[in-house]
């Protein structure tokens, strides 16, 4: 008994992650509302620089969360338990943002005028920055805040948008490109 519990003590944050999965699928809620919390800053921070607009952002957020643990007893323990995550994040919030862009279209001029709030910035310093990156469609912004803001390798990116490492890298590449361009003409 005591050699398993130094075992699990010495256990890396990967294992750490992998016991809060048992024991939520144990039936011990409190473990998925410790998964919530480590992953919630993180989960919030990638949807918001895909979404862009705070208040989309925590709804999207909220609908991850609600997939994560419907799905968390299919977690197949493949990738990491965070790789996992950032994947639902990522298809979860771009078809969330690719419903709201439907909704959006179905709604009156005028009563869009009413509606349409502006949207938030991203916590970026240079403006420009948070212009450009309104500017780019959801899957552009989604491997550039997995690359820049999360600071995941490409091989984390590949996994999480269900992609090899190179593809991962090809993105990421003709996202900055797309990315200057839009920042080079904020410059005016």
């Amino acid at each position: 008994m005591v050699s398993r519990i130094l075992n699990e003590s010495a256990r890396s944050p990967y294992d750490a992650d992998l016991m809060l999965v048992d024991r939520f699928l144990a039936g011990d809620e409190s473990a998925f509302t410790r998964i919530y919390e480590d992953y919630y800053p993180r989960v919030f921070a990638l949807a918001r620089g895909i979404l862009i607009d705070s208040d989309e952002t925590e709804d999207a957020v909220q609908e991850v969360f609600t997939q994560i643990y419907r799905n968390l007893v299919r977690f197949d323990r493949r990738s990491k338990l965070s790789t996992w995550i950032f994947r639902i994040t990522v298809n979860r919030t771009i078809q969330y943002g690719r419903t709201l862009k439907f909704k959006r279209r179905q709604v009156e001029l005028e009563q869009a005028a009413h509606q349409a709030a502006p949207d938030a910035a991203l916590s970026i310093a240079d403006p420009r920055i948070a212009s450009a990156m309104r500017k780019l469609v959801a899957s552009d912004r989604a491997v550039l805040t997995l690359y820049y803001w999360q600071e995941l390798s490409l091989a984390e990116i590949g996994q999480s948008l269900g992609c090899n490492e190179n593809a991962a890298k090809t993105r990421l590449f003709r996202a900055r490109d797309r990315f200057k361009k839009l920042y080079e003409a904020e410059l005016g």
